[in-house]
């Protein structure tokens, strides 16, 4: 399978753009993309099935020019795509390839906040799979099946 890189935020330059805030980085360059709580909040409701403007707002009380934007933005960097609604009337917002493949990005910050973001008790929404069981915690492991954290990796520059 090959992957075609998304497009610098504010360029289709290459990828040594300055608009890039740290080149070589892909964390930095995630976060170009889709850095911003608007952006990842939209991914995270076409995730749960928002397709059309209207829903967005409503789901997330984003302004409209706001959300104009960052609509615009995800379809640029290719994460939305456009198709005709069911209608036909007007254009529904779909996951890309590219957007989907952010569910475990998703995920991982939905799990940092119902251990970091939430009083010992308090209530909030819980993510369930297809059969109605709570997901299981993200944890990434080596190949030797280790758990992996910041004190089990580093960074490698390549080039």
């Amino acid at each position: 399978m090959t992957r075609t890189p998304l497009d610098a935020p504010n360029s289709s330059d290459s990828p040594d753009s300055p608009d890039w805030t740290d080149p070589d980085c892909p964390v930095a360059r995630t976060l170009d993309l889709v850095g911003d709580r608007w952006s990842l909040l939209l991914i995270r409701d076409a995730m749960d099935g928002a397709a059309s403007f209207t829903e967005f707002q409503r789901r997330t009380g984003i302004a409209r020019n706001i959300l104009t934007d960052r609509l615009r933005k995800l379809l640029t960097h290719g994460l939305l795509a456009q198709r005709p609604a069911p209608s036909g009337r007007r254009q529904e917002y779909v996951l890309t390839d590219a957007g989907r493949a952010l569910f475990p990005v998703i995920l991982t910050l939905r799990q940092w906040g119902e251990r970091h973001a939430f009083a010992p008790g308090e209530s909030h929404s819980v993510l369930l799979d297809r059969h109605g069981t709570p997901v299981p915690d993200l944890a990434p492991v080596g190949a030797d099946g280790v758990l992996l954290d910041a004190d089990t990796t580093h960074v490698r520059k390549i080039g």
